[in-house]
């Protein structure tokens, strides 16, 4: 069942499209249009009308979702450029939106590319060292939710990992008439060394500790079914694991335990290690990607966020021809 090309194709089990990928885009309130991040080759902070022009690249391609990450031009304690009308994600989609009303935009839902001190929420300080206060955290999350959805996001996605934030959330749409906007909830999300570049892209590398007190244990499986069960309770409609090829087993079991839609992260490290690979020669960066794409969809996800989605897309074009 191997001996061609076509024989392959016919018994091929696992299909890659592009309608399965998610792009995820940096918008910056300042800089240049198009500004380079050294660890993430081929990635760029994009104004917002370079965003605009980023996704209508990605529609022509077959590409019909993006996610956006801002990049303010202030930071301060709270983290208040997140839920301002007129930040940089708020606008971006108001514009992506107005010019590609059929391009799917998700919101990321977090406070770390907002706050000066790099962590993804408000701040508790006393007698013992500063510390995340989960519960303070959740009102702001509602506001750049609400505030984000009024600007035409179509899905609305916190990867804060907030105990608790899917419901509120949920509620706090639900009030101000937002009933139909959904919620990718990062369900399981890991402490994860491959966020590296990422931080840099964003300019959110915490000022002071690290942000294990409350994303996941890598170690920790059963830990993953229970935060996924919970933003399940809480109503969330979809489901997110973070990082991918990591966490392939932690996909496999929430395929199996949910008919959820469920996608799957390839982070910035993923991305940059294999850039890295490919510049030096060491391996073929179309096959490897598209490996691993495969492999993931494989583990059972319905849609990945890959940095390299438009890439992938005209790959699969080119072999289709």
């Amino acid at each position: 069942m191997r001996a061609s090309a076509s024989l392959r194709g016919l018994v091929r089990e696992t299909a890659l499209t592009a309608d399965r990928l998610v792009l995820p885009m940096f918008v910056a309130e300042a800089g240049d249009a198009r500004e380079p991040i050294a660890t993430m080759p081929g990635v760029q902070r994009l104004s917002v009308a370079a965003a605009v022009r980023e996704a209508r690249e990605a529609a022509a391609l077959g590409v019909s979702a993006v996610m956006l990450f801002g990049v303010p031009a202030e930071k301060d304690e709270q983290g208040s450029g997140a839920w301002d009308e007129q930040g940089v994600v708020q606008l971006a989609t108001a514009a992506i939106k107005q010019a590609q009303p059929d391009v799917l935009v998700i919101t990321d839902v977090c406070l770390c590319e907002y706050t000066s001190h790099g962590h993804c929420g408000v701040l508790r300080t006393g007698p013992h060292p500063p510390y995340v206060d989960n519960d303070a955290t959740l009102e702001l999350l509602n506001r750049t939710a609400v505030s984000q959805a009024r600007a035409g996001a179509d899905m609305i996605a916190p990867s804060d990992m907030m105990d608790g934030r899917v419901g509120t959330i949920r509620r706090a749409l639900d009030d101000d008439g937002l009933t139909e906007t959904p919620i990718l909830a990062y369900s399981a999300k890991f402490a994860s060394a491959f966020y590296g570049p990422f931080r840099e892209a964003a300019d959110s590398t915490p000022a002071f500790g690290d942000r294990r007190g409350y994303q996941m244990d890598p170690a920790n499986a059963r830990e993953a079914r229970r935060e996924i069960a919970a933003d399940v309770a809480e109503g969330a409609d979809m489901l997110l694991v973070k990082p991918a090829l990591p966490s392939l087993d932690i996909l496999a079991r929430a395929r199996a335990d949910y008919d959820l839609p469920i996608g799957a992260y390839q982070v910035s490290g993923e991305y940059a290690l294999v850039k890295a690979a490919a510049e030096r020669g060491w391996v073929d960066e179309r096959r490897v990607v598209l490996e691993s794409l495969v492999s993931i969809v494989r583990a059972g996800a319905d849609f990945v966020i890959t940095y390299a989605a438009a890439d992938v897309a005209a790959w699969l074009r080119e072999d289709d021809r």
